[in-house]
């Protein structure tokens, strides 16, 4: 309920439809440069992984690889905040992904010359990790400049669709390239989609962005993020969920290359395929989200349960299609906590410190590879593929449930069971409530409603 002076008189929102922040130019550019260029991670990403299985047989040097891949992120992920707090954008943004190219282009190179080695593929990926440093928390965050706050929601939800419309081309196009003429040509198109993103930035409107406040040089920002993020409970909370599921849930090229490998004994383009589904769950996923055009606590922690169950009953499916289709919901569920995770945080953060906050997520989502990488790889190389898959789902199960009590405390909500019919058998209700309060109990039923909604 909005009270004060001119609350009523407040301008409507934009109406929300699924794809109604393409509407907006310089959204819709960025969106088409995208879709060429996440092709191309993908196809790199699918090539990356069976290149270096088929170098050293082993799930534990692809658990390697990720990791180097995303331990720049760990170790600066914070720093690249701060500079896309005080940096323009958009110009930052044509420098990062120029390089993404060069190191796509060179590891073309060395593959189709035939002087590839695997330390070379570690070396790429280290690389590209260093300027995912900067480039995730300058994208994350030039959404709500090229978008406005109001579609803000719905633009990082198709940001989600528009990585996995990619995912479901992506593996499928790597695998037959791979089948056929080898790696090295998945690397080539990856640096060469990169020009997609770069003519699209060249194309925008300045005029039309809407500019946000940059934070000037100065010391203790880092410091000043974290505080932040520390004094708000709906920030926190959320970021500690997704560090569990980022570094232990979400460890596909190794569950997924050892299955094929050890599990089904088939080849790149059964790699592809699994790597598809998983992308048609996360591209419904996505349109979901972006038709919702509402971030919800309670939707984040509720998929995340899900995800974590989901990858339990996946490691022990008794034939390879039961595998396979329940990769698609895993994909759905995975999706829905990466996007309602993501827009919760950016639209309750002040954006004087977006970039520093999105980086610390950023951070703990991807930042935590390195240490739960080869982790889970030894796991899958020492009990099986099956143990593997199994540990990480329920690391994120557990995760998931115990973020969802600290957030229904910090709320001062509690579930509530209700086998009575015509009732709601599950809702979330006040945890102290004054029944000598008589009618006010129904107000404050009501306020509780309003709270939790928010939950």
């Amino acid at each position: 309920m909005r009270t004060g002076p001119g609350a009523d008189s407040a301008p409507a929102p934009s109406p929300t439809t699924m794809f109604s922040s393409l509407k907006i130019r310089n959204y819709r550019l960025f969106a088409m440069g995208q879709v060429v260029s996440n092709t191309g991670t993908w196809m790199q990403r699918i090539a990356q992984d069976w290149l270096v299985l088929t170098l050293t047989g082993s799930a534990s040097a692809v658990g390697i690889t990720v990791a180097l891949q995303f331990l720049p992120m760990l170790l600066f992920g914070l720093y690249g905040g701060v500079l896309a707090d005080r940096l323009p954008k958009r110009p930052l943004l044509l420098f990062t992904q120029s390089a993404m190219a060069f190191t796509g282009l060179a590891l073309a190179v060395l593959t189709l010359t035939g002087e590839v080695q695997v330390w070379h593929v570690y070396l790429t990926a280290f690389l590209l990790g260093l300027v995912t440093v900067v480039d995730n928390p300058a994208r994350q965050t030039f959404v709500s400049e090229m978008v406005g706050p109001d579609q803000l929601a719905n633009a990082v939800s198709l940001n989600g669709a528009n990585f996995q419309s990619a995912r479901l081309v992506g593996p499928a196009v790597a695998g037959v390239l791979i089948t056929a003429v080898g790696s090295g040509y998945a690397f080539l198109f990856n640096g060469l989609s990169f020009l997609a993103t770069i003519v699209s930035l060249l194309l925008m409107r300045p005029a039309e962005l809407h500019k946000s406040v940059r934070a000037p040089r100065g010391k203790g920002q880092l410091r000043e993020g974290l505080r932040y993020v520390s004094a708000h409970p709906e920030l926190i909370w959320p970021i500690v969920l997704v560090g569990f599921i980022g570094t232990f849930g979400f460890n596909f090229p190794i569950w997924l290359s050892a299955f094929v490998h050890d599990v089904y004994g088939s080849g790149a383009e059964t790699y592809g395929l699994l790597n598809t589904l998983m992308a048609v769950g996360s591209l419904v996923g996505a349109l979901l989200a972006a038709r919702r055009g509402t971030s919800r606590l309670s939707i984040l922690v509720g998929a995340a349960v899900l995800f974590g169950a989901l990858e339990i009953v996946a490691a022990f499916a008794p034939t390879f299609w039961v595998f396979a289709a329940i990769l698609v919901p895993i994909g759905m569920f995975g999706l829905t906590v990466n996007v309602t995770a993501n827009t919760s945080i950016q639209m309750a953060t002040d954006p004087a410190v977006r970039g520093r906050v999105m980086s610390l997520f950023m951070m703990v989502f991807v930042g935590g590879t390195p240490v739960g990488a080869p982790i889970v790889g030894w796991i899958t190389d020492v009990y099986g593929p099956r143990i593997g898959f199994a540990a990480g789902g329920a690391v994120s199960l557990l995760a998931a449930i115990g973020v969802g009590l600290m957030l229904s405390r910090a709320a001062g909500v509690r579930l509530k069971l209700d086998l009575r019919p015509g009732r709601p058998h599950l809702a979330l209700v006040p945890r102290q409530r004054d029944r000598r309060s008589g009618p006010a109990e129904n107000e404050a039923e009501a306020e509780s409603g309003r709270v939790t909604g928010a939950v």
